[in-house]
């Protein structure tokens, strides 16, 4: 009798926005057997957390975690601190200017606890949504950082000396958000059940003015796909 092997698995972090959902399709399509891993970093709302739990189920992943690292503890970013006004004029940033929305290390310390769980799950493939077409110019997106961080995972780990090379799947990176958004539609993602907002309400309306909201409604127009973002007032 013939026995299939099982499937690989794969870590997915899935913070409850358009990309990270696109990038759990993406991986479960490739055969993957997918544990979402979403945070509670100190963001200022909770509404990408609740989202996180409805495209986890919706896409079919085994498991969904939520895992506490608080960077909200040491501030610095408009997405943490409620002293630190999240800009909505849609003014573009001077060339090489980070945006306050950028949170210090999240992408670091979000990585190297998807790379404890994996290493527990005995997988060897981590995928995360990170983006360098459209998006807000944080250095924790670029593909060279990604490519420093496997170096670095596979150096750090037990699986790793021991022959299981890991490796970090960004495959969003290079695409335009209309691009992620037609790839989406493929896959039979319900976008209305993301959240993507920096400051969406308690329901998880977005705001529809800040830099997000800017990108995704320009990347649903681009795609000639209606959008269907819950906006807090009428757009």
């Amino acid at each position: 009798m013939l026995t299939l092997a099982p499937a690989p698995r794969a870590v997915i972090l899935l913070s409850g926005g358009l990309d990270s959902a696109t990038c759990l399709a993406l991986a479960r399509r490739r055969g993957f057997d997918c544990y979402a891993l979403s945070f509670a970093y100190g963001q200022r709302h909770n509404a990408e957390l609740a989202a996180a739990r409805r495209i986890a189920e919706s896409l079919g992943a085994c498991e969904h975690r939520i895992a506490h690292a608080n960077l909200g503890e040491f501030g610095g970013s408009a997405l943490t601190d409620a002293a630190i006004r999240i800009p909505t004029d849609g003014a573009p940033h001077a060339e090489n200017e980070i945006p306050v929305t950028y949170v210090p290390a999240r992408n670091t310390v979000l990585l190297a606890m998807a790379l404890g769980w994996a290493e527990v799950l005995e997988a060897d493939d981590i995928f995360i949504g990170v983006n360098a077409v459209d998006y807000s110019g944080y250095p924790d997106c670029r593909p060279q950082y990604i490519e420093a961080f496997e170096a670095m995972a596979n150096l750090a780990t037990r699986r790793a000396i021991e022959g299981q090379r890991l490796r970090i799947h960004a495959p969003l990176m290079l695409l335009s958000k209309a691009e992620i958004i037609r790839t989406g539609a493929e896959l039979g993602i319900d976008y209305s059940q993301t959240v993507t907002c920096y400051q969406a309400d308690e329901e998880g309306r977005a705001c529809g003015i800040c830099e997000a909201c800017r990108l995704r409604r320009a990347g649903f127009a681009e795609a000639n796909i209606a959008d269907p973002t819950r906006y807090a007032t009428p757009q």
